[in-house]
C-alpha cells in the first residue's frame, strides 16, 4: 500500500467487503453470525458516505452490547477501509465494493495450476499463467466491459467546473 501510495498518490484504496466481513465472522460464534453479517450488509447499503461512517459506528455499539468485542474491534479498524468506492458515481458502486473480477481469474489460474501439480522450474509455471491471462484477454470473457467509464468521466468533469467556480468566486 506504501508503494502504491507514491506512485499514485490520488488514487483511492478499498479493502474488499467480503473479505473485510469474512474477517469478522471468524472471531463471531456461529449463532450470531447471520445476525453480524446482516448488520455489516446494512452498513454496505447506506446511501453515501456520512450514513454509512454512521452506520458502522452503530453496529459496533451493537457489538459491544452483544459482548462480541473482536468483531467490535474490526469493525471499529477496518470499517473505513471499506468505503471508497462511495467516492465513485452509484452507478460503479456494486461493481467496486469487491474485487471479484480479479478473484475469478485468481481462481482460474489456480485451477489450471493445480492440474500440473509440481512444476520443473518457474518459468515453466510463469509461462502457464501467462498463456492462460493471454486467453483470457483474447475471449470474450477478457473482452467484457466490467463498468460503463463515461459515468466516472462525467463526475471528473463536474468536480473540475466546480473547482474552477469556486476559484472564480474566490478571484471575484
Amino acid at each position: 500500500m506504501e508503494a502504491l501510495g507514491e506512485v499514485y498518490p490520488d488514487s483511492k484504496w478499498q479493502r474488499c467487503t467480503v473479505h473485510f466481513y469474512r474477517n469478522v465472522l471468524t472471531v463471531t460464534p456461529k449463532g450470531k453470525m447471520r445476525i453480524v453479517a446482516d448488520m455489516l450488509k446494512a452498513v454496505h447499503s447506506s446511501e453515501d458516505l456520512e450514513a454509512a461512517k454512521k452506520k458502522a459506528e452503530d453496529v459496533v455499539a451493537k457489538l459491544r452490547d452483544m459482548k462480541l468485542n473482536k468483531a467490535a474491534d474490526i469493525v471499529e479498524k477496518g470499517a473505513l477501509e471499506t468505503f471508497s468506492y462511495y467516492y465513485f458515481p452509484p452507478e460503479h458502486r456494486r461493481s467496486l465494493k469487491t474485487n471479484n473480477p480479479l478473484e475469478r481469474i485468481n481462481r482460474e489460474i489456480r485451477r489450471r495450476t493445480r492440474v500440473v501439480g509440481a512444476f520443473p522450474d518457474g518459468n515453466s509455471a510463469l509461462m502457464l499463467v501467462a498463456a492462460r491471462l493471454r486467453h483470457v484477454a483474447s475471449t470474450e470473457w477478457g473482452t467484457r466491459r466490467y463498468m460503463d467509464m463515461r459515468k466516472l468521466y462525467e463526475q471528473e468533469q463536474e468536480q473540475e467546473r466546480e473547482l474552477e467556480l469556486g476559484d472564480l468566486a474566490e478571484c471575484v
